[in-house]
């Protein structure tokens, strides 16, 4: 018996079709699971699917924000009309800011903590209901360093995913009792779409690399493991728990 086998699964994950989400689709649908990613755009959605073809014997087309509570609603009944059931929910769609705290508008700051917070609250909240009516049912939520540390010039960022942690605590202690895990991960720094940009700073690149013992940046492969251990049966009694993949970031003081 494998007990990190996936096969007779079914995954959906918002914001499956770039960076982490991207990854993660790949590496559950490997596992065996039929892998449901879901964005925003149809485009990348189409494309995510064309490539987990060789993975997945169904494939289903979805478009949502997951700040719109009807979008994520109507993304799940999709999801139930095709396989009946929804066995794994990945969170992994965000956005970013830089920017200095006193020059962040009040509509940035609404925007990082509705697409971040709210919209895994959401995502959580819908499916999450679906999952206890199964009595059963896992959850993985995609935090951040930034949810333990101040990241520079990115407070409304850092806020948003120190909820996600906390949220995922909440959801796994009153959801434990319908057989409802709820985890998350909190990755290091990898290069992604989503700090592309960042990235291209090379005296914050420099300070990064430099206080990660591994001496470089992660690569999204290398999040596909705890995904698979903690969407699978080899994590049984593990919820309200929280995977920091950093290289060692979080570990180095002094």
């Amino acid at each position: 018996m494998n007990i990190f086998d996936l096969k007779g699964k079914v995954a959906v994950i918002f914001g499956g079709t770039s960076g982490i989400g991207k990854a993660l689709s790949f590496g559950l649908a490997q596992a065996g699971a039929e892998v449901v990613p879901i964005s925003r755009d149809l485009s990348k959605v189409k494309q995510r699917i064309k490539e987990l073809k060789r993975f997945n014997k169904e494939h289903l087309e979805i478009t949502a924000d997951v700040s719109l509570k009807r979008q994520v609603a109507e993304a799940l009944e999709k999801v139930l009309a095709k396989f009946k059931q929804v066995d794994i929910l990945i969170n992994s769609a965000g956005i970013h800011l830089k920017k200095s705290s006193l020059k962040v508008s009040e509509s940035e700051w609404d925007q990082i903590l509705e697409v971040n917070l709210k919209g895994t609250f959401i995502t959580c909240q819908v499916f999450g209901e679906q999952m206890i009516k199964q009595r059963k049912g896992t959850i993985v939520n995609i935090a951040s360093l930034g949810a333990y540390i101040a990241l520079s010039e990115a407070t409304p960022y850092c806020v948003s995913k120190a909820g996600v942690l906390l949220l995922t605590k909440c959801l796994a202690v009153e959801w434990a009792k319908y057989h409802v895990r709820v985890n998350s991960i909190s990755p290091g720094v990898f290069q992604t779409p989503l700090n592309e940009k960042i990235l291209k700073d090379q005296s914050r690149l420099g300070r990064i690399i430099g206080h990660t013992p591994f001496g470089r940046l992660g690569k999204t492969s290398e999040l596909i493991g705890a995904a698979v251990y903690l969407a699978s049966d080899a994590s049984s009694f593990v919820s309200g728990s929280d995977i920091v993949v950093d290289g060692g970031f979080l570990a180095w003081g002094i």
